[in-house]
């Protein structure tokens, strides 16, 4: 796994993907206090990166600076928005069609055991640099841990998603393909954990992962952070 330097991220975000963003999709800050109630929240599932191969963490983090979900979205205040970087960009050709960008059709995996929930799968993916502001969550998915933690997996390529709800999964069990459907202008996946299933009363909690590289160096539980490369042990 190559190391992704500091340049290679203000290149990827002053390019291909300025306008990669879910941070205005939905509401405002209702929760002041919830960074001091779960800032350093354990996740109690046991989870794994849901993709395989290196993918680069283009966005995630415990503040603004680092991570632009952070606020206003108070169901995805920790949420990580991660693609494929090779020879230092995120795309082939001139980034016109969403198989220009290298995660666009890549496998994605249930991140820990549960039970899917809600999805939706047939929505359009878009064309890069437009967003679809009607359908923001786009082709999804959303994991009952069964211990008041709650996946949600974003922007999923259209029709790519093989469970249904009231299927069982496990943790790096395939359930569909990278995408850009709904509030995303490239492709990319992304991920965050909440409290409840629904984003109207959710509150966005910290993710640990277990057993991964960053940067090629192994990790046994941490949270990935803004420009980090990460892959699967």
């Amino acid at each position: 796994m190559k190391y992704i330097k500091t340049a290679v991220y203000v290149f990827i975000f002053t390019s291909s993907f300025s306008l990669l963003s879910c941070a205005d999709m939905l509401m405002g800050d209702e929760g002041k206090n919830d960074e001091e109630i779960y800032l350093n929240y354990k996740t109690k599932t046991v989870l794994e990166l849901p993709f395989e191969d290196d993918w680069y963490i283009a966005a995630g983090g415990k503040s603004l600076e680092e991570n632009h979900h952070f606020t206003p979205n108070r169901h995805q205040r920790y949420a990580l928005d991660i693609v494929q970087v090779i020879n230092n960009s995120v795309r082939t050709g001139d980034g016109t069609k969403n198989e220009d960008y290298y995660c666009f059709g890549k496998r994605l995996n249930a991140p820990g055991d549960g039970k899917i929930i809600a999805m939706e799968n047939a929505i359009e993916d878009n064309v890069p640099g437009v967003k679809n502001t009607k359908q923001t969550l786009g082709n999804y998915i959303v994991i009952d841990h069964l211990n008041g933690e709650y996946s949600f997996m974003l922007h999923f390529k259209k029709n790519s998603i093989i469970v249904a709800v009231g299927d069982n999964v496990v943790r790096g069990q395939q359930v569909g393909l990278a995408g850009n459907s709904g509030y995303s202008t490239a492709p990319h996946l992304h991920y965050h954990l909440q409290t409840t299933p629904s984003l109207a009363t959710g509150i966005g909690i910290p993710m640990q992962f277990v057993n991964y590289y960053t940067n090629d160096v192994f990790t046994e539980r941490r949270e990935p952070l803004t420009g980090q490369t990460v892959s699967k042990n």
